[in-house]
């Protein structure tokens, strides 16, 4: 297998071996072995329900291609989400807050005026 194809999993956890899994899926191991990978995968339902996915892949060329692709789709959301963020976000000036400040200050100060005139 490319060494591509076996870095699929390499943020993911560190209990299932990526090559492993590649020879899980290419059905290349023993039936002692597929037996204790699976017992790995009881754990995670996660993990399970992301090898039965990649299971259902008839060509594990095509995987390669699939994993690049949804790394690609999840960097453009992440970068989306990261600009809307940074749009929403009040941008750092100084102005702004000297500004208020100011206004409360004025409508303290007329308070304070209107109360002893009316006193």
């Amino acid at each position: 297998m490319s060494d591509d194809l076996l870095n699929i999993l390499s943020n993911s956890n560190k209990d299932i071996d990526n090559q492993k899994l590649m020879d899980y899926l290419s059905d290349k191991l023993s039936a002692d072995e597929k037996h204790e990978f699976e017992k790995t995968l009881i754990d995670s339902q996660l993990e399970s329900d992301a090898v039965e996915g990649l299971e259902t892949f008839e060509n594990k060329k095509n995987l390669l291609a699939f994993a690049e692709q949804l790394n690609r789709n999840l960097q453009l959301q992440l970068q989306k989400k990261k600009s809307a963020k940074e749009k929403r976000r009040i941008k750092e000036n100084p102005w702004i807050y000297v500004t208020i400040i100011l206004i409360i200050i004025i409508i303290l100060i007329g308070f304070f005026v209107i109360w002893k005139y009316l006193h």
